[in-house]
């Protein structure tokens, strides 16, 4: 028979215990259990607690029949029959007898009064996209979750690379890259970047994210894809269907949202008609973030309790235009103007002579949330030579109202 060595001298050997159907023993109610237990059912275990007392959430735990809870202490023979036990109460003796029974049992357990004396230790546990992060650092439990969660923050992210290399079905997301600002798109957005084999950008989608890719990804500029007879937003379906049929994994890296202003509806139903599985990432919209960054809410107690967004890619006299701007002068809250910098003259009038004061503030943010931001203030009825006096130019939003005057300039 082997001899028995202290735990210090052999490092722990990991393993993932598949507990689901089979009986774990949690001797305990306090805040060690209120921990563990979310895990342990979601692993499918048939859990018993026995513990006198426990916390609320615990106890909502049994009430709602996730866990059995047996409202006594410890008892010997609690741990018969059990694969996996978690020994977590205030009464060392209680908990020496339990752990004791688990040796003789041979059932792996987990003291949380004395790590050298159990049989198992609780790793540091993330999980990101279908991947388990456990870490055991020994004695040191702080510096297990520092480097649990430097893992799963880098998977999570996209700054960790973790490709899969098993054969997948083809598939494209839609992903809103947010205002312009590498860290603003979000944090599945960034994942799925970097899980591409092919990436379509927009000029306003956040570039620096495009340098980070590895060598292999294919990025091709949507202004720039060949449309021939087609028009460009057919083109830029036709090449999403085309990748993602060729088995790639697709990214279409749009500025702001993928649904504000952003035709991503137009790409989704195509792929739709093509049969071809479309994840969309909601991003970041700069119609909230960019006025955000520059000093501007966009509703303030007392002030504005509304906003609305329009496109002002065409005039207000334009025949194709579909916004009702008389509407929008009658509006007391903020409006916000995406697209419409070289409209902005013809817009302003349009307000005004439908009953909006001149003097109503206004900003324009160029390049929000970049390091090139910059905000020019002015009025609706300066607006226009303003904007040729200071060259503001496109990508800016414009914001309108009295939300302009609130707080500290940026």
């Amino acid at each position: 028979m082997a001899e028995h060595v202290p735990h210090a001298e052999h490092p722990a050997y990991p393993v993932g215990l598949r507990l689901a159907g089979r009986r774990v023993v949690v001797i305990g109610g306090g805040q060690v259990a209120q921990r563990r237990l979310p895990a342990l059912v979601a692993a499918g275990a048939d859990v018993t607690l026995i513990s006198p007392s426990a916390t609320p959430s615990v106890e909502a735990m049994a009430e709602s029949g996730e866990i059995t809870w047996t409202r006594r202490r410890y008892e010997d023979g609690d741990i018969a029959d059990a694969w996996y036990a978690l020994v977590a109460t205030s009464d060392a003796e209680a908990n020496a007898r339990a752990s004791a029974e688990a040796e003789r049992t041979k059932t792996w357990c987990v003291r949380s009064d004395d790590a050298d004396a159990a049989t198992a230790w609780t790793p540091a546990t993330g999980r990101s996209d279908g991947v388990t992060v456990a870490v055991l650092t020994g004695r040191d439990p702080r510096r297990s979750a520092a480097v649990r969660d430097a893992i799963v923050e880098g998977l999570r992210d996209g700054t960790l690379a973790a490709p899969h290399h098993r054969s997948r079905a083809p598939f494209v997301a839609l992903v809103g890259g947010g205002p312009g600002d590498p860290d603003l798109i979000t944090v599945r957005g960034r994942r799925l970047l970097a899980e591409a084999d092919v990436v379509i950008a927009d000029r306003l989608g956040p570039r620096d994210l495009l340098d980070e890719l590895p060598p292999h990804v294919e990025v091709i500029d949507a202004a720039k894809i060949p449309y021939g007879r087609f028009m460009a937003q057919e083109a830029i379906n036709n090449a999403l269907i085309e990748h993602a049929k060729a088995g790639k994994a697709v990214v279409r890296l749009k500025g702001g949202d993928p649904y504000v202003f952003g035709r991503g509806m137009e790409e989704a139903q195509a792929l739709a008609e093509a049969g071809i599985p479309c994840t969309v990432v909601p991003g970041i919209s700069s119609s909230i973030s960019v006025p955000s960054a520059a000093g501007i809410p966009v509703t303030h107690r007392g002030v504005a309790h509304e906003f609305t967004v329009v496109s002002g890619h065409v005039a207000p006299d334009d025949p194709r235009s579909l916004v009702d701007w008389q509407s929008l002068a009658r509006l007391r809250g903020t409006l916000v103007i995406l697209m419409g910098v070289d409209k902005i003259g013809a817009i302003a009038e349009a307000l005004i002579a439908h009953g909006k004061a001149p003097e109503t503030p206004l900003a324009l943010v160029q390049e929000g949330t970049t390091a090139a931001q910059r905000r020019v203030d002015a009025t609706l009825a300066t607006v226009a030579e303003t904007v040729k006096a200071e060259d503001v130019r496109p990508p800016a939003v414009i914001v309108i109202g009295d939300v302009v005057a609130v707080g500290p300039r940026k």
